[in-house]
């Protein structure tokens, strides 16, 4: 029977790569010039899960988990960190952020997971440089910009309540919007226009709204 490969296979096939004699390609990437690879490696993950191939899936969680190996390999050269450490923190916060599992916590729904999820994650960060002091800390700022601006108002929606949610149109139906979308890509391309940029900077500027409303409802909000 042929042996499968293990996680200590993959670990010793990075570090080899990077070694002296190894891939002249490998041993020249650093975090940064592999950082779009990885989310290149998770849209085709995403591709893969939507066809529902299931071959294809495997082999992009393979693409996906070099990424993690070769961030960790590049880590390790530098005394950073390892996989190891990776491992046992992901295990670790697993552990904490699922008392009602782990622990002697009581949970009602998934509503309640999720509020205990986000206190445990501000207790973890109080005090430390990721502490979030706003509710709309902590929006990865390369995500695509409708995917900023869904986190924004999702978030926004927790922090001011049906005073927020209130102002949205009820009347437009999903295809509709879905045209109006295009439609305003399509406008902003004729001009010479980024779309993507355009939402990018309404974001900021709504962010910053929302921000200083916030802080003026409740000057020690806890960051979510």
């Amino acid at each position: 029977m042929e042996r499968r490969a293990s996680i200590d296979d993959l670990l010793r096939i990075m570090a080899r790569l990077r070694s002296p004699g190894g891939c002249p390609w490998d041993r020249q990437q650093t975090h940064m010039t592999l950082r779009r690879h990885a989310i290149e490696e998770v849209y085709e993950l995403m591709d893969a899960i939507e066809a529902r191939d299931d071959a294809e899936m495997a082999e992009e969680l393979g693409d996906v988990l070099l990424q993690v190996v070769f961030h960790c390999q590049l880590a390790r050269e530098r005394g950073a960190f390892d996989f190891e450490d990776v491992a046992r923190r992901i295990a670790d916060k697993l552990i904490r952020r699922h008392p009602h599992v782990f622990g002697n916590v009581r949970v009602k729904n998934v509503d309640h997971v999720w509020s205990n999820w986000e206190k445990i994650k501000r207790a973890e960060k109080h005090g430390t440089s990721r502490a979030r002091h706003s509710a709309f800390d902590g929006i990865p700022k390369h995500l695509p910009a409708l995917l900023q601006a869904e986190k924004l108002i999702k978030k926004a929606g927790k922090v001011f309540g049906k005073k927020f949610s209130s102002g949205a149109p009820k009347s437009l139906a999903k295809a509709a919007l879905g045209r109006r979308l295009f439609d305003l890509a399509q406008i902003a391309h004729g001009r010479g226009w980024s779309a993507e940029e355009l939402l990018v900077a309404e974001i900021k500027k709504r962010e910053r709204i929302f921000r200083r409303l916030e802080a003026a409802d409740s000057p020690t909000h806890p960051g979510g």
